[in-house]
């Protein structure tokens, strides 16, 4: 069965630059951020918070089963409890890179420690 691109699932990037004195209180932020995302709205399949070893760096990751469902999320996490634009001013980001994607193929270890890859179509 072809999956069409409207069916395809989709990964949100949101990298933010910042002091490295600031990186573990935007990891807390963004986390705390994440869960609530997870927990309140329908679509939501896997996220993670990266912190670079320079300490100059976060990397939020949302996936979603689709589109409409990450931004659907995403425009709550802009006017949310604690906007995103709050934010960004409270943890001193001097850049915000947002990057959205469709996953074409996935590759996964399953429980019985085989590797499975997906092509979505």
């Amino acid at each position: 069965m072809q999956v069409t691109a409207k069916n395809r699932s989709f990964t949100q990037l949101i990298e933010f630059e910042i002091e490295p004195g600031q990186q573990p209180a935007l990891v807390s932020a963004l986390t705390v951020q994440t869960e609530r995302l997870a927990q309140r709205y329908a679509g939501f399949v896997s996220a993670s918070v990266q912190a670079s070893d320079d300490g100059r760096r976060v990397l939020g990751f949302l996936q979603w089963q689709s589109r409409e469902a990450g931004e659907a999320a995403f425009q709550s996490f802009e006017t949310g409890e604690q906007d995103f634009w709050q934010l960004i001013r409270t943890h001193q980001a001097r850049t915000v890179t947002f990057g959205s994607f469709q996953v074409l193929s996935s590759i996964a270890r399953s429980h019985d420690d085989g590797l499975h890859c997906q092509l979505v179509g």
